[in-house]
């Protein structure tokens, strides 16, 4: 037997035949609720006609998926210009609100907060309806990448200050008791340390950017999602489509998820959610 003990053991015990067979009977009765519910959508789309051959042909076709992918490459460029612009700009409103200069503090915990709780989509149409209005007009591409920048900013921000609360203390005070400045204990001491514990949650938060990228439809701009609305009016094929698009999103999201789970076990951190 293993010396190591997982947080599992070390807060529960090893559960008895009794509960093993609780557990097993449970995990059966859900599987099977599974595999009935699956079989009667299944059964709902057949006697809808939705598994008929000619909603499903499209993607026999090179041209489908060459489609496909030309949407999937506006998404990333979407992915992954919000990303870099939401980790500066996260970044910022993080240092703005744990400075010691209290207008700027409380201003960036507003807009910290504000950010956080405004839907992605209101910041689209505001950026689609009203900045015209207002006499300025931009590409698509900006008209969604801005809004999702703007909604994925307020996480990464707490997510920054998370690292850096999670710094020692006592790292700050050895650095200004030795004569550094306030700005050099952070610069040089804190946020090094506070990036690396961060990492593999700012990985993570890439899934809710990418699904964001999905809003596409209201710019018009030509991301998969928009694409996928093309191939579904022109082809009527309204189950077959959405259901390989949602496919090709949960392969996406899942191999990013991996992503941060091997980075944070390589690095020894735990994702900050």
């Amino acid at each position: 037997m293993s010396a190591a003990k997982s947080m599992r053991d070390a807060l529960y015990e090893e559960p008895g035949p009794k509960t093993r067979r609780k557990m097993l009977v449970g995990t059966a009765l859900s599987l099977a609720a599974l595999a009935a519910l699956v079989a009667w959508v299944v059964y709902r789309f057949w006697v809808t006609g939705q598994l008929a051959p000619k909603y499903w042909e499209l993607f026999s076709w090179r041209t489908t998926w060459r489609y496909l992918f030309a949407g999937l490459e506006g998404t990333f460029a979407v992915a992954l210009t919000a990303a870099v612009l939401s980790i500066i700009l996260g970044m910022l409103l993080m240092l703005g609100r744990t400075s010691h200069v209290r207008p700027l503090s409380v201003v960036c915990a507003v807009l910290t907060n504000v950010l956080r709780g405004i839907p992605s989509l209101l910041f689209i149409y505001f950026f689609f309806f009203a900045m015209p209005n207002l006499g300025i007009k931009m590409p698509a591409f900006w008209m969604l990448c801005i809004p999702v920048t703007l909604a994925a900013s307020g996480v990464l921000a707490e997510v920054f200050r998370a690292g850096v609360n999670a710094v020692p203390r006592g790292q700050t005070e050895a650095g200004l008791s030795i004569g550094l400045s306030r700005w050099k204990v952070k610069t040089k001491i804190v946020l090094p340390q506070a990036v690396r514990l961060v990492i593999p949650s700012l990985i993570s938060q890439l899934v809710v950017v990418v699904k964001d990228t999905a809003l596409a439809y209201v710019v018009s701009y030509p991301d998969l999602m928009q694409n996928a609305q093309v191939l579904r009016t022109n082809y009527d094929a309204l189950v077959s489509t959405f259901l390989v698009v949602a496919l090709i999103y949960i392969v996406i999201n899942c191999l990013i998820n991996k992503v941060a789970v091997y980075v944070s076990r390589r690095t020894g951190v735990k994702i900050i959610r």
